[in-house]
C-alpha cells in the first residue's frame, strides 16, 4: 500500500544533508512551509543553496535560516525588500551569495527542471549582467541567452490537501511556484492542511499528481 504520509515534518526533513539544494515554494506569504522550515533549522543542515522567490520577511520563513549563516547561497528574484532586512545584512556582509534570475526566467528554469529539460534560451536579460558568460544566440531574429534548469535535492511545498498518494490541492494563490517545485525536486516534501483518503479528492482540482511528491505531513498549525 502507497502511503507516503509522515508523522512528524521533523522526520520528513531527518535525512537532509549539509550542502542541499532545497527548493522553497511560495510568494511573499502564500504557499509557504513555514513548519517544514522550521524543522530544517531544528535539525541543523548548513550551506544550503536555496532556490525562493524572495528571502523571507523579517526573521520568519527562510529569513530565520539566513539570520543564523545556515545558507551559503541564494537563487532569487527579489531579494531587495525592506522587510528581507536579514538577507541585506547578510549579503553586505560577505556571508551569502547571491544569484539573481529575472522571476520569468526563474520560474521557467525551474519548470525546464522538472520537465528534463536541460537549458533554454530566452531574450530576457540580454545585454545585462544576467547574460554574463552566458552563451548567446539569434533565433528568428531575436538575441536571446541560455538559461539552464533549476532542480533541487529536495523542494519544500505547502498546499490545502493530500491523500496519502501524494496528490495535492492548492488553496488559490498558495499554487503559486509550488506546482513547478513539487516537479523539480528529487524529494518533495508536501505540507499540508489537511490529508484525505484516496477517492477523496475531486481529479479536477488536482494541480500536483502524487508521483511527484515523495513525503507528505500534516501542519500542526502551530
Amino acid at each position: 500500500m502507497i502511503n507516503k504520509t509522515f508523522d512528524s515534518i521533523d522526520d520528513a526533513v531527518a535525512d537532509i544533508a549539509d550542502g542541499s539544494t532545497i527548493l522553497f515554494g511560495g510568494f511573499g506569504g502564500a504557499g509557504v512551509a513555514y513548519e517544514s522550515i522550521l524543522a530544517l533549522y531544528r535539525q541543523g543542515a548548513k550551506n544550503i543553496i536555496g532556490v525562493s522567490n524572495n528571502p523571507g520577511y523579517e526573521h520568519e520563513g527562510i529569513a530565520k535560516l539566513i539570520l543564523h549563516d545556515r545558507l551559503s547561497k541564494l537563487m532569487c528574484s527579489f531579494p531587495n525588500n525592506k522587510q528581507s532586512y536579514v538577507f541585506i545584512e547578510k549579503y553586505n556582509q560577505g556571508k551569502i551569495d547571491l544569484e539573481l534570475i529575472p522571476q520569468g526566467t526563474f520560474a521557467e528554469r525551474i519548470r525546464a527542471g522538472g520537465a528534463g529539460i536541460e537549458a533554454f534560451f530566452t531574450p530576457t536579460g540580454v545585454g545585462t549582467e544576467v547574460a554574463i558568460g552566458k552563451e548567446e544566440r539569434e533565433i528568428n531574429g531575436v538575441t536571446c541567452i541560455l538559461e539552464k534548469a533549476i532542480r533541487g535535492d529536495y523542494a519544500f511545498v505547502k498546499a490545502k490537501k493530500a491523500d496519502r498518494w501524494g496528490n495535492l490541492v492548492y488553496n488559490k494563490s498558495g499554487r503559486n511556484f509550488n506546482p513547478v517545485m513539487a516537479m523539480a525536486g528529487k524529494i518533495t516534501i508536501a505540507e499540508v492542511d489537511e490529508i484525505v483518503e484516496i477517492g477523496e479528492l475531486d481529479p479536477e482540482t488536482i494541480v500536483t499528481p502524487g508521483i511527484f511528491v515523495q513525503r507528505i505531513v500534516k501542519r500542526s498549525g502551530l
